[in-house]
């Protein structure tokens, strides 16, 4: 759907993937109007896209009637275990949730449309360019996601690898011998599925993510994943090679030749890239002061908002505060009323409706004090 010249809204979000839904079903339940959700694909496209055999790690089990919410779920009463009857939904079905939230709370979402470029005004507000045209906000919360923007670039002759994230089926995947660059989720994942399918996998992982300590699953590895990885070390089809990071492919004739910087190894099959994925606020860079030289991650106000672009907001899984890492769903839900109630007061012409924020925060997904995280697991 196109857009009409000059039109004018108080917030944009954008991104229609489950931060934006998340975020935009509380604009609706704030009373919150003239809003807009501008998606490039799809309601989920990102979801859509993960390989077949791909699971969430975090279970999804409706407890509503005790307090509990799906730690799935984007939306206060909803549950992906309920409509999906599955505890690790796949990428496809987790779509269809958000589809149904979005459809649900009636989400004003305009799909096919690409941002290109956000220009803050100086009469305050933004100018949100795109394909399509140019509207204008008072407030944009940038909700777009990672998945859509894989690191191809990690090393010299990166590029001859396939990236986990463009693999429809790891049943696609030709030769019986395949090696994974990576060792945290989507690389111990990958390895998994490739196993199942009988091949002989090799992981080279740098990092030695298995063996983390934390109990973050952010950090390390999460339980559903470990315990996948044990069984397929024990079936004999998948190695480990921990501490032995790949610096440099080179492709020669009927294969590639893997260095780790000590040895070199040959593999007849396209190498799988699991080392992760850029930030997609490279297009909105310069709206944000970055932690550290290396622009580790952006910097934000205890309300979400960048530091130097007043009015520009972010959720989603490059949300941080210091150490604490709000890259999962369960974690970033959590930030959604903290956006809702800010731009519910600076909008104002109407009261607060404080049983909203008190509803979100009953169910958990209010997390305004952050002194309250971090704490380790005791065993």
């Amino acid at each position: 759907m196109g857009l009409t010249k000059k039109e004018k809204f108080d917030v944009v979000i954008i991104g229609a993937g489950a931060a934006g839904v998340g975020v935009g079903s509380l604009l609706k339940l704030l009373g919150i109007k003239k809003f807009i959700l501008l998606e490039r694909h799809e309601v989920g496209a990102s979801f859509g896209r993960w390989p077949k055999e791909m699971n969430f790690i975090t279970p999804s089990f409706p407890g509503h009637e005790f307090g509990m919410l799906d730690l799935n779920a984007v939306v206060p009463d909803t549950s992906p275990g309920h409509i999906l009857k599955m505890e690790h939904p796949d990428g496809k079905s987790y779509q269809v949730y958000l589809k149904s939230v979005a459809k649900y709370f009636e989400l004003p979402v305009r799909t096919g449309v690409e941002v290109t470029e956000i220009e803050p005004l100086k009469a305050g507000g933004f100018a949100v360019k795109t394909g399509k045209g140019e509207i204008r906000s008072r407030f944009v919360i940038w909700a777009a996601g990672e998945y859509q923007y894989p690191g191809l670039d990690a090393f010299p002759g990166s590029e001859h690898c396939i990236h986990n994230s463009a693999v429809a089926s790891w049943r696609d995947i030709k030769g019986e011998e395949v090696v994974v660059i990576g060792g945290f989720e989507s690389g111990i994942d990958a390895a998994v599925n490739l196993a199942a399918l009988g091949k002989k996998v090799s992981v080279y992982d740098r990092e030695e993510a298995c063996k983390s300590e934390s109990s973050d699953p952010g950090c390390g590895l999460s339980p559903y994943t470990s315990r996948r990885l044990i069984s397929a070390v024990d079936s004999g089809l998948l190695t480990l090679n921990g501490k032995s990071g790949i610096r440099d492919i080179k492709k020669t004739d009927g294969g590639y030749v893997l260095s780790n910087g000590n040895k070199k190894l040959f593999t007849s099959s396209r190498p799988i890239l699991a080392t992760g994925f850029r930030t997609s606020l490279v297009l909105v860079k310069d709206l944000f002061e970055w932690e550290g030289s290396k622009e580790n991650y952006p910097l934000l106000t205890e309300r979400d908002e960048s530091t130097i672009t007043p009015g520009l907001f972010l959720t989603g899984p490059n949300v941080r505060h210091g150490d604490l890492i709000f890259c999962f769903i369960y974690k970033f839900r959590q930030r959604f009323a903290v956006i809702g109630k800010e731009l519910a007061g600076r909008l104002g012409g109407r009261k607060l409706d404080e049983s909203v924020f008190d509803f979100y925060r009953g169910k958990g997904m209010f997390l305004d004090d952050l002194s309250c995280c971090g704490d380790e697991c005791q065993c």
